[in-house]
């Protein structure tokens, strides 16, 4: 927060100096309603044809097992598909091991309470990668618009308790309002992610997100 104080050079100066400059955060709390689950396959041959047959066939063996959850292809997509050479280092000598091929999926899911089941499914048929479970809300816009409303209005509890304690008037619109690094993507996580594993299946606890708008802004006094 930052006072300024009147310098009586001339009227005009007086209206830029007399300011209160305060910064405003305002926080909405929302349950994420989607799911972005990373998982795939890695392998690793001596032959750079039987590596890439190896990974097509486990990663189509993979996605065939979602599919049968219930989980339509539009929600499945490749993040990522690698192979590279693997050498071994001994006594400071290089020597070739064979090749390492990765596949990697995104799985975009709106029940979340499937998330558990389609990360067993997919080890259940193959996948030895599972990266993490990303939650986040769809259309996040309305609340981040929420929060911008709350940063305002305590920005503007802030001056009014800095005007009150001066004992000055405080003009209630503000002469500028900046939005301080503003997070129009993913909602930030609250609360960790839980994995639990039963006997049944993957329990996951997406928790609560957070979406926060900061501002700072500049109120006239008198």
């Amino acid at each position: 927060m930052y006072f300024q104080q009147q310098d009586f050079r001339s009227p005009k100066a007086s209206i830029r100096s007399n300011i209160i400059r305060v910064s405003g955060i305002g926080k909405v709390f929302v349950q994420p309603n989607q799911a972005e689950i990373t998982l795939g396959i890695s392998t690793e041959d001596s032959q750079l044809e039987k590596a890439q047959r190896e990974i097509a066939e486990a990663i189509e063996k993979i996605k065939n097992g979602i599919n049968s959850i219930g989980i339509s292809d539009d929600q499945i997509r490749t993040i990522n598909y690698s192979i590279y050479p693997q050498y071994d280092y001994i006594d400071g000598k290089q020597t070739f091991r064979g090749y390492k091929a990765e596949h990697t999926l995104l799985i975009t899911i709106r029940d979340l309470e499937r998330a558990g089941l389609v990360v067993d499914t997919a080890v259940k048929n193959g996948a030895n990668i599972v990266t993490g479970i990303h939650f986040s809300v769809e259309h996040p816009s309305q609340y981040e618009q929420q929060a911008l409303s709350y940063a305002v209005i305590d920005s503007f509890q802030k001056a009014e308790a800095i005007a009150k304690t001066l004992g000055v008037r405080l003009n209630h619109t503000p002469i500028a309002v900046n939005e301080i690094n503003p997070q129009r993507g993913e909602p930030i996580p609250l609360h960790t992610t839980a994995f639990v594993k039963s006997e049944a299946t993957t329990s996951i606890q997406p928790g609560v997100m957070e979406i926060r708008s900061q501002i700072s802004a500049e109120y006239h006094f008198f």
